[in-house]
């Protein structure tokens, strides 16, 4: 299997230090995986994972000692342990062989060679290791031809690719997400393997399928993985709400006619500018009320009245069924709520009010909204995209001056609910939150300025009506 010897460049400084404490200790150790293969891209990776000949925990402990590190997070029953450093970890391993059962994908571990050990890895890609022992310092061992697959940006198995399927699932996903992450092309043969075994995704943690979906949607263009998945099928498994987006009409102005996508455009026009995940998740299930929400009406065609109140209303479910961290969520509902509210204030006659009332709901997420609002023009019309940003360039200009004068972004009320209970000689209950929505009521009316004067001055003149 293997060809001539190669090296590669391998300029870490630790790299040298883990060698020559190797060295020093009469251990034979071998960088591998994602950090041989994004040098030779030429990638940076924090994370480095280190084959050891031999005890890998006891080598990690040892390591940790020499370079004064605080701590070693050890799994005794992988044979794995992991020192945390400033901006990534390394982790150390002792060369094995797994044996999967059909039940799990968590494997018998026994020590084994290191071709056993690139054999287990999940793509040639990551089956490459490169000595850094002193007298074969990056020395390269690819039996798989890893190197050639690099490459030509191709992701194949070493083995079997059902066969890997079937012995870790979570690979399935990992190589619609490396295809997306570094623009590789998936074998024919492994992307057969990949609709074939999906169902066996059953017996991975929703935990480590959740994980693996979000760093595609991290990804520089997540359409990529985004069509994948769906095209093997994986997406009906993993999210199903936004498979069923597949095939679903719209009206075809601005938009994609179909809403899956329309989707995918939508995430990648936030991709483009923004990195934040979750602004790219709100991208992701904007639409996914429509297939509820669908109607044909005569004259305007296809609609999906309301389904963007729908939609936030499904993300709680989503959220905890997916095991997503609950505090994005009140954010993802909201730009979901709100992602179609600033078209209703293109118009030139709009009220402040209408704007006021937009800032007072989005907050400090008004400017991610804009950029969610902006991402969702698709059209392949030039001369409508144009006209559709420059509507959004006007509403900006609006939101702007309105929120000059008024400030509503960090909304604060003016006048708190102690102070109405002061003012009013009240006790706790539903009259002090009464007081305070007509307070409110009148700064987003205008009535009143956003000011504490101007505020408690409104209260004296209402309490007794309210009261």
């Amino acid at each position: 299997m293997a060809g001539a010897v190669e090296h590669i460049s391998l300029p870490s400084p630790l790299l040298r230090r883990i060698g020559a404490l190797a060295d020093r200790t009469g251990r034979r150790v071998y960088v591998v995986g994602g950090y041989v293969r994004d040098s030779i891209l030429g990638r940076e990776d924090q994370d480095i994972d280190i084959v050891v000949m031999g005890d890998g925990i006891a080598f990690a402990r040892e390591f940790a000692e020499d370079i004064g590190a605080p701590t070693v997070v050890p799994f005794e029953r992988f044979g794995t342990a992991a020192v945390p450093l400033p901006g990534g970890k390394v982790e150390f391993v002792g060369a094995r062989r797994e044996r999967y059962t059909a039940d799990s994908r968590n494997p018998d571990v026994t020590a084994g060679t290191m071709d056993d050990d690139l054999r287990r890895r999940d793509f040639t890609v990551n089956a490459i290791a490169a000595s850094i022992n002193g007298d074969s310092y990056g020395t390269l061992l690819d039996p798989f031809g890893g190197r050639a697959d690099i490459a030509a940006r191709l992701l194949r198995t070493p083995l079997d690719p059902e066969q890997t399927f079937e012995d870790d699932p979570l690979r399935i996903l990992r190589a619609i997400r490396f295809a997306a992450q570094l623009g590789f092309t998936v074998s024919p043969e492994t992307l057969a393997a990949v609709k074939k075994m999906r169902e066996r995704l059953s017996v991975v943690s929703q935990e480590r399928v959740t994980d693996e979906f979000l760093k595609i949607l991290r990804s520089p263009l997540p359409s990529v993985g985004l069509r994948l998945l769906f095209d093997t099928g994986v997406l009906h498994i993993v999210f199903p709400e936004i498979a069923q987006m597949a095939g679903v009409d719209q009206r075809k102005d601005h938009h994609h006619k179909d809403v899956f996508l329309h989707t995918c455009v939508v995430v990648d026009n936030v991709a483009s500018v923004s990195g934040n995940l979750w602004l790219r998740f709100a991208a992701l299930v904007h639409d996914i009320a429509k297939p509820k929400t669908k109607a044909f009406k005569e004259g305007l065609g296809w609609t999906f009245h309301g389904h963007e109140d729908i939609g936030a209303r499904m993300m709680k479910k989503i959220f905890q069924r997916m095991k997503l961290p609950l505090d994005h969520l009140p954010y993802v509902e909201k730009l979901v709520r709100l992602h179609l509210r600033p078209m209703a204030l293109v118009d030139t006659i709009v009220t402040d009010s209408a704007v006021r009332r937009l800032v007072f709901e989005a907050g400090v997420d008004t400017d991610d909204l804009m950029v969610l609002c902006r991402a969702d023009i698709t059209s392949k019309n030039p001369a409508l995209i144009r006209r559709y940003l420059g509507n959004y360039d006007n509403v900006v200009q609006k939101i702007r001056e309105v929120e000059e004068r008024d400030r509503l972004r960090n909304w604060q009320p003016p006048v708190k609910g102690e102070e109405i209970m002061a003012v009013c000689r009240i006790d706790p209950g539903r009259a002090v939150g009464t007081l305070k929505k007509a307070i409110e009521e009148a700064i987003l009316d205008g009535k009143i300025p956003n000011e504490h004067d101007a505020a408690l001055a409104y209260l004296l003149s209402i309490k007794d009506t309210v009261l």
